[in-house]
């Protein structure tokens, strides 16, 4: 490992955001807070209309705990990020100041929801392998306490992990003005400005990367190969239609987390490129969080019915606790 004569503990980074541009600013404030405000509404919904439900199945009990990760999730970013999109500029596009604690938080509680998404996801993908593989079994065996269990179980999983994550990230040295080409304190950012050059300081994103990635992801692959295999031995196409119209949002929602977080964090330092991956975390800390309710709510005739008497409630001025 490198030493430096520059390298410290910095009491606070600058966020950088996007003040070196400054005349595109308003518009991506706008814009911004549109794609904020439907995120906000989208994932409310879908939380307000499972809780009118009569009864709730294990798989919308699991959309509710993904959709509360996501409201938390872009709450942790965006406000702060439009908050410095509408401030004045801070000489000559430094950014603004965010304090090292500030930062350490911030970098937690996005790294322990990301990573309570992947195991959340496992967790679902468990869901269906149970009710299409073993259809006979699954009221007995994933009952509303096992869902209570393993939402809890992905929660501390994540809490866990980001809190060791964090601890071995700010433990290295920081060196140079402190400026980081972000909006926010992401990982990679903060990599980037640290004084080292040995593989060692990657350890701790890599073992991060092996429980937070790849082990949700084998769980996930394993479910859906016993899936596919049940559905090759029945030889009933409206077992495939069946099996698609329940297991595609969760695929699609699948593949969006994971190709992101993969692409972002699944690389060595040597290939981080700051303001590349800055416009990429754009994308992924409020487009891919906006598209969630609509996967959902497209793909399940049950969100979809849940969602149209919530609105309709709302409509005709109903009282809460009367029936449609």
């Amino acid at each position: 490992m490198e030493s430096s004569s520059n390298a410290t503990m910095p009491q606070g980074f600058l966020l950088q955001g996007f003040s070196e541009f400054p005349h595109l600013r308003p518009v991506l404030f706008l814009l911004l807070l549109a794609v904020h405000l439907a995120t906000l509404s989208g994932n409310l919904l879908i939380l307000v209309a499972v809780a009118y439900m009569p009864s709730r199945p294990p798989m919308l009990l699991f959309l509710c705990q993904l959709s509360a990760i996501e409201l938390c999730y872009t709450l942790v970013v965006v406000p702060r990020s439009l908050a410095d999109l509408a401030a004045p500029s801070l000489g000559l596009g430094r950014g603004s100041p965010i304090s090292f604690l500030g930062c350490a938080v911030q970098m937690q509680m996005f790294v322990a929801l990301g990573g309570a998404e992947c195991f959340l996801l496992a967790a679902m993908a468990y869901d269906r392998y149970m009710a299409i593989c073993h259809p006979l079994r699954y009221a007995a065996v994933v009952t509303p306490g096992l869902c209570a269990r393993l939402a809890l179980a992905c929660c501390l999983g994540g809490l866990t992990v980001s809190l060791g994550l964090t601890v071995a990230v700010f433990h290295l040295p920081f060196c140079g003005s402190h400026l980081l080409v972000h909006f926010f304190c992401d990982i990679t950012a903060l990599l980037h400005l640290a004084c080292t050059r040995s593989y060692m300081d990657e350890l701790p994103l890599l073992g991060a990367c092996l429980v937070l990635l790849l082990l949700p992801l084998v769980l996930i692959l394993a479910s859906y190969g016993a899936i596919a295999t049940t559905l090759r031995h029945k030889h009933s196409p409206g077992g495939w239609r069946k099996a698609a119209s329940t297991c595609g949002s969760h695929l699609a929602v699948t593949f969006l987390h994971y190709g992101c977080a993969t692409f972002m964090y699944v690389r060595p330092k040597a290939s981080y490129s700051p303001r590349r991956d800055r416009t990429l975390a754009l994308i992924y800390t409020n487009v891919t969080p906006l598209l969630y309710p609509f996967i959902y709510s497209l793909r399940n005739c049950e969100v979809t019915m849940a969602i149209r008497r919530v609105l309709g409630r709302w409509l005709l001025g109903q009282p809460q606790g009367q029936t449609v």
